[in-house]
């Protein structure tokens, strides 16, 4: 039984030599590979993009705003160019991009397992730091051109799928050429062309070394190594790419070492990046005034660029010599006596901040606006010798303080307004009515609200520098109005005009009256000649204007103009705190000054029109003339007391 069939063991089977065992487990493997891919696709094929739109492109049309002179101010949306052709580049263009972004480019079939790999070994090891990618180009182009930004699985999944599809139905030359031709290059440029365009001013077939090393090295993140705005960062990422493309032999050392002794230079319009808050202020009005674009266009603007970039200057220099009494923010705006914006600057650094100041910010005007009550004064009857008296009053509830506390008795309206005499603007504004006053400032530009309390005769308004400048030009042109205005025409690309500002804009509105005129000028003259705002004056050039600093130094102004041209200058903080004894004749004038200077020989200004008419009455002797000495009138907000339930108001000397 011993050796009978029942009870004894089992004959082993019979060992599979190493070549069966090597089979076998190549079809077991790749059956279940098959399983795999085909669940793969299954799972993440059943959604993927429409690829026959393949060659379509979509963009916004992009908006090129030019200067007054035709110079290029900026270019808004996107920038594209007709496709370039691989072979019409230098070989080292591509080969740049190839030894950047995807060394194993013509070798792999879409994507790198290893470089895969790779990168999720060190994702997974550097959990927080900053995380590596291991897409390919063609990952890159599928991305691009079929898929979202969205980082999941899902997404990269459906990359891997489309990077095999576009692997199989184009040569790699095609693949690189698609991709050259559409990726993201910073500045609005997609495409090497558009970038090579925007970057250098040159097409692409006309590249150097460094430049092509230069753009292949934006691929990363644009934003981040953009030779405008991050030089030194861009310069380090392009010496990378420099050295990868010797690692590949698609340079050689010497033409490396060559490509570092020839300084890269940017287009100037790009380095400059000039007019940037003006181009924000006409870009939010050009869908307004044709609607949405669908080809590309041109803006041809009011603004003056060398006059821009004077302008820029002071307001940065005049921040800057100012930190020490708590200046952080200014803000410019001129324009001529049609209402052309000639000059924008909506804060001290556009890159730091791009809150527009300018137009967007409402701040008090303090004795910036009393012109607008001796305006209506003079409308009624009075003329600039007619004696008032300084001394307390009170109106209602409040009574107005001047800055010393102390009060200097008799003088003319003159010589109140030279000095910004508070107490005679107070009783001035009541007896020619508030009402009255606040319709004058509308008539000549005034938009924001104006609250008609006392205190409004001391500035309690907010406006903004564009509503100062076009509400003083009428001093300045001869009493027209005249609305501040940046576009002149746009047009398309082919030249068809769209918008025209010259069409039916009528004959202008005339909204001051002589002798009122002459009378503000000749008062106005003197705030500069010898009263708070001496520190504006630029010798040999006919210059009126008027000072203004608010309560507890928060706003500063000087808004002042020649014949035809008038500029309004704000400094103060964002958050509305106080400055240190910083008052209209001081930083506002001297910025005022600083760029009216370099701007005035260009302007070939003229003086005031209007003339001078004498004022009826003797003039007599101003029993308080030599005040108008400025050392004699210290300048500074005066304490004053509003009436109960009114906001405090922002009353200033100057």
């Amino acid at each position: 039984m011993a050796n009978g069939t029942f009870g004894g063991n089992k004959p082993a089977k019979p060992q599979r030599t190493p070549l069966q065992a090597l089979l076998y487990w190549t079809v077991v493997l790749g059956v279940w590979g098959l399983i795999f891919i085909v669940a793969f696709f299954a799972v993440f094929a059943s959604d993927l993009p429409d690829t026959s739109k393949l060659y379509d492109v979509k963009r916004q049309p992009s908006i090129n705003y030019l200067d007054r002179s035709g110079a290029l101010l900026a270019v808004r949306g996107s920038q594209y160019a007709p496709p370039v052709d691989l072979d019409a580049l230098p070989d080292y263009v591509p080969a740049a991009f190839v030894a950047i972004e995807d060394r194993q480019f013509y070798h792999h079939i879409g994507f790198n397992p290893w470089g895969i790999a790779r990168s999720l070994v060190w994702n997974l090891s550097h959990e927080g730091g900053p995380q590596r990618g291991g897409s390919t180009i063609t990952q890159q182009l599928a991305k691009n051109l079929f898929l979202s930004p969205a980082q999941n699985y899902r997404r990269k999944a459906q990359e891997l799928i489309l990077a095999v599809w576009l692997e199989l139905k184009f040569s790699k030359k095609q693949i690189l050429a698609l991709y050259m031709n559409r990726v993201y290059f910073g500045a609005g440029a997609y495409g090497i062309e558009a970038a090579s365009q925007r970057y250098f001013n040159k097409p692409a077939s006309q590249l150097t070394v460094g430049e092509a090393a230069l753009l292949a090295g934006l691929m990363k993140a644009p934003a981040r190594y953009s030779p405008v705005s991050a030089s030194d960062r861009a310069a380090r990422r392009a010496t990378i790419v420099l050295d990868e493309m010797v690692r590949m032999k698609a340079i050689t050392p010497e033409q490396r070492d060559q490509a570092f002794a020839e300084p890269v230079r940017v287009s100037a319009t790009l380095a400059n990046q000039r007019a940037q808050y003006f181009t924000d202020y006409v870009d939010a009005q050009v869908r307004s005034l044709v609607g949405e674009p669908t080809e590309d266009l041109v803006v041809e603007t009011t603004l003056d660029l060398p006059i821009q970039v004077a302008a820029e200057r002071s307001v940065q220099t005049g921040v800057e010599g100012h930190k020490g009494q708590g200046v952080q923010q200014a803000a410019l705006v001129a324009i001529d006596g049609e209402g052309r914006v000639r000059a924008y600057v909506g804060g001290a650094d556009y890159s730091d901040s791009q809150f527009d100041r300018a137009t967007s910010a409402r701040r008090q005007a303090g004795s910036a606006f009393k012109p607008f009550v001796y305006l209506t004064a003079m409308d009624q009857g009075r003329n600039p010798n007619v004696m008032v008296v300084d001394e307390p009053v009170k109106i209602g509830n409040w009574e107005p303080k001047n800055y010393t506390n102390k009060y200097l008795g008799p003088m003319t309206l003159q010589t109140a307004l030279a000095q910004s005499i508070n107490t005679v603007a107070a009783r001035l504004a009541s007896e020619v009515g508030t009402s009255n006053v606040a319709a004058t400032a509308r008539r000549l530009g005034i938009t924001s609200k104006i609250q008609l309390d006392p205190s409004m005769a001391l500035g309690a308004v907010e406006v903004s520098p564009m509503e100062m400048a076009q509400a003083y030009a009428p001093f300045s042109n001869g009493g027209f109005l005249a609305k501040g205005y940046g576009i002149e025409r746009i047009r398309t690309t082919s030249g068809k005009v769209l918008y025209d500002h010259g069409v039916d804009k009528g004959q202008r509105a005339q909204v001051i009256a002589s002798p009122s005129l002459q009378y503000m000028n000749q008062m106005m003259r003197q705030v500069v000649a010898g009263g708070t705002g001496t520190r504006a004056k630029v010798e040999g050039y006919d210059i009126a204007g008027k000072t203004g600093t608010t309560s507890d130094y928060r706003d500063a102004w000087f808004v002042g103009y020649t014949g035809g041209f008038v500029t309004a200058v704000w400094t103060g903080k964002d958050d509305n705190t106080s400055m240190k004894r910083v008052t209209g004749g001081g930083a506002p004038a001297e910025i005022w000054h600083n760029f009216m200077a370099a701007t005035l020989p260009r302007l070939k200004a003229t003086p005031i029109p209007g003339g001078v008419i004498e004022p009826p009455g003797p003039a007599g002797e101003d029993p308080i003339g030599d005040i108008l000495n400025p050392a004699a009138a210290p300048e500074g907000p005066a304490a004053e007391t509003p009436p109960a339930g009114t906001p405090a108001p922002e009353q200033l000397p100057y």
